[in-house]
């Protein structure tokens, strides 16, 4: 049998399982329901929209900016780690020099696979 001192962690819990759900079934109560073509179509910075929502993009942006995002957190790391790098053991700078080089393998393979290379 659990002992009495997991009890606020129990009500903790449920609150904060409950809190979501319940804010959203009120929410449908309060909020105003007042659909219209308008409020319905594709929204353009308040212009009459024209032709079709749906426009396909090349993959290749989507690449770029995930590469773009996978580069950017690989700065932060090297930030962080050349502030402590003087500080840090021999296992922490072979973490690193591994995580460097399956970076710069990801992007090989990218490059090989011209997924980087622009139409």
């Amino acid at each position: 049998m659990l002992g009495h001192e997991y009890v606020p962690i129990g009500i903790f819990a449920l609150i904060a399982l409950s809190f979501p759900i319940l804010t959203f079934f009120i929410g449908r109560f309060f909020r105003p329901h007042n659909d219209n073509a308008l409020k319905n179509s594709t929204y353009e910075c308040g212009e009459v929209p024209m032709g079709e929502a749906h426009i396909q993009f090349h993959f290749q942006y989507y690449m770029f900016a995930i590469l773009f995002l996978v580069f950017d957190l690989v700065v932060v790391f090297m930030i962080l780690w050349v502030q402590v790098y003087l500080q840090l053991a021999i296992a922490a700078k072979v973490v690193m020099m591994l995580f460097l080089l399956l970076t710069l393998l990801g992007l090989w393979y990218a490059f090989k696979k011209e997924d980087v290379i622009w139409i």
